[in-house]
């Protein structure tokens, strides 16, 4: 039986970042290998690299400097742009909560992001929330399921976790959860009504 329903965050409850070429902007360079960079060194921020360390890496493989001024606004643009939620997203949860699910958010994430995150109206439906950037784990290593687990008090076999990445779905039903891809809201409120009757 269901425990609980784990929930990733970016492109899960929110909409995928917009703010790319106004970051790439700003190091004057070229908004596609200024993509490539970001994301190159996005696993080792989620792992708990600082703001600094990580833009400075960026910057490195654009052959750009940043300064702590550039740094800071970097990192509000990069925050902001991820706070935009999908709204059906919202409703899900929402309606999840009123019921009385018990809900846990499992993000890679930068401890930057997760401060930001915990103010957010929508922490309020969650009983965990739990950001890679604070664990210095990341998904889908094995240890982050473990420490979900734990953190929950169950088993693997009594969490559902929703997550955008394959290898994420991949890694979570290899440490034992019930794990599925996410689709749509309407998509998953459609197996969490099947899942929550059964």
């Amino acid at each position: 039986m269901l425990r609980w329903i784990v929930f990733d965050y970016g492109e899960v409850i929110s909409r995928r970042i917009t703010a790319l070429p106004d970051l790439a902007a700003l190091l004057d360079t070229d908004p596609a290998e200024f993509e490539a960079a970001y994301w190159r060194e996005r696993r080792a921020y989620d792992a708990g690299l600082s703001d600094a360390d990580y833009w400075r890496a960026v910057a490195a493989r654009l052959d750009r400097e940043v300064d702590d001024s550039l740094i800071h606004r970097l990192t509000c643009i990069d925050v902001d742009g991820w706070m935009s939620t999908e709204p059906e997203s919202l409703a899900l949860l929402e309606d999840l909560h009123r019921r009385g699910v018990r809900l846990a958010l499992l993000s890679n994430a930068s401890t930057t992001f997760a401060r930001a995150g915990e103010s957010k109206p929508w922490a309020r439906y969650f009983e965990h929330l739990l950001f890679s950037g604070d664990l210095r784990v990341v998904k889908p290593e094995p240890e982050i399921w473990r420490t979900l687990l734990d953190t929950l008090g169950a088993e693997a076999g009594e969490c559902l976790f929703f997550d955008d990445r394959e290898e994420n779905v991949a890694g979570a039903r290899e440490a034992g959860l019930n794990a599925e891809l996410w689709r749509s809201a309407t998509h998953a409120r459609t197996l969490l009504d099947e899942q929550l009757a059964a």
